[in-house]
C-alpha cells in the first residue's frame, strides 16, 4: 500500500505528528493506564457520567453544610445536570449558605466586555438557570456568593477564590482545542513557557477557531454549525486556578446529539496521554491528582468507519 505523509493544518495547535499517532493507537483496555498514580483515569458507561458529577458535587455540598464549613466550587456551563443537583439539595434539605459558587468562564464579545446575566446563551444566565433557581429559596446562598468573571471584576476573581482558601473543587471537561474552562491554546493571552502558563490567573481571552466551532454544535446555538453565532471572546479561569484547587474532576464524555460521532475522542487522549503543554492546555491535569472520566464512546478505539460518511 502506498503512504501519502502530510503536516497537520497550520490552525491546529498541537502538531507532533508522532504523539499524536501514538496517541491515536491507545486501545480501549489501555486508556486508563497512567504513569502518574494520582492521575486516576476512569472508564465508566455514558449513562453513569453525569451520576459521577453530579454524585461529587452533592456530598461536598452536603459534607461542608452538615460540618458548618464553607464549600467553594468551580463549576464549568452549561449543564442541565445542574438539575439534579438542586434536586437533592431540596430533597434532602441541604443548607447551602456557606456555599460558593465560581462559574470557570463567560462569554465576552470583541471588546472583552462579558455577556450580561440575561442573554440566553450566557454561562452564568445557564448556571443561574438550572442550579442557583432551581434551590429552594430557604435553601440558597445569597445570590452573590454565585459569581462569573465578569469584565469588571476579572482582575480580582482568582483573589477572590484564594481569599477563600482556593476551589474545594474544580470540574472540568475538554475542549476540542484541548482547552480547560476557555485556557485555549495558541491564544496571546496565554503565550509564555510550560511553567510560566501554569501561573497564570484570570483573563479576558481570544477564542480559538476550534472553540468557537464546538460551541457552534451546542444547542444553545442551534447545533447547525452558525459559527458567527459564537462570541469570538471570553472571560476565564487560568491554570493556576485549576491547580490551585483541593480536587479536580475532569468528564469527558461530550458526543453529537448522543450519536458516536465526537470530536472529544483524540481530544481526551491528547489530553490524558500526550506531552503536558500549554499547546493542550488540559493536559496540565496529568501532573496532579486528579479523577479523569471517560465514556465507554468516547474511550472507544479511533479507527476508520468506512460504512459511515458525516
Amino acid at each position: 500500500m502506498s503512504t501519502f505523509d502530510f503536516e497537520p493544518a497550520a490552525f491546529i495547535p498541537f502538531r507532533d505528528k508522532a504523539a499524536i499517532e501514538r496517541v491515536r493507537r491507545i486501545r480501549r483496555q489501555d486508556i486508563d493506564k497512567h504513569p502518574n498514580p494520582e492521575f486516576h483515569i476512569r472508564v465508566v458507561p455514558d449513562a453513569d457520567l453525569v451520576w459521577c458529577f453530579v454524585g461529587d458535587m452533592f456530598f461536598r455540598i452536603k459534607s461542608a453544610a452538615d460540618a458548618g464549613e464553607t464549600c467553594v466550587l468551580i463549576l464549568p456551563n452549561p449543564a442541565r445536570a445542574y438539575r439534579h443537583l438542586a434536586r437533592l439539595i431540596n430533597r434532602f434539605r441541604v443548607d447551602c449558605r456557606r456555599l460558593h459558587v465560581f462559574a470557570m468562564d463567560e462569554y465576552a464579545d470583541q471588546d472583552g466586555h462579558t455577556a450580561p446575566e440575561d442573554w440566553p446563551q450566557g454561562f452564568m444566565h445557564a448556571l443561574k438557570k438550572h442550579l442557583y433557581f432551581q434551590i429552594d429559596p430557604d435553601l440558597r446562598p445569597p445570590e452573590t456568593q454565585f459569581k462569573a468573571p465578569q469584565t469588571a471584576i476579572i482582575k480580582d476573581y482568582g483573589r477572590m477564590i484564594a481569599d477563600l482558601g482556593n476551589a474545594d473543587a474544580c470540574y472540568s471537561g475538554s475542549g476540542w482545542a484541548g482547552h480547560i474552562a476557555f485556557i485555549d491554546p495558541d491564544t496571546p493571552e496565554f503565550a509564555g513557557s510550560l511553567e510560566e502558563f501554569k501561573r497564570m490567573g484570570p483573563r479576558i481571552v481570544t477564542l480559538h477557531p476550534l472553540t468557537i466551532a464546538q460551541n457552534s454544535l451546542h444547542g444553545s446555538f442551534g447545533m447547525s454549525g452558525d459559527l458567527a453565532a459564537v462570541p469570538p471572546r471570553a472571560a476565564t479561569i487560568g491554570p493556576a486556578e485549576v491547580l490551585a484547587a483541593k480536587y479536580r474532576m475532569d468528564n469527558n464524555g461530550l458526543t453529537t446529539a448522543g450519536t458516536f460521532v465526537s470530536w472529544q475522542r483524540l481530544t481526551t487522549r491528547l489530553v490524558a496521554h500526550g506531552p503536558v503543554t500549554p499547546q493542550v492546555p488540559a493536559s496540565i491535569l496529568q501532573t496532579v491528582p486528579t479523577d479523569f472520566y471517560i465514556t465507554e464512546t468516547i474511550a472507544h478505539d479511533i479507527e476508520p468507519i468506512w460504512d459511515q460518511e458525516y
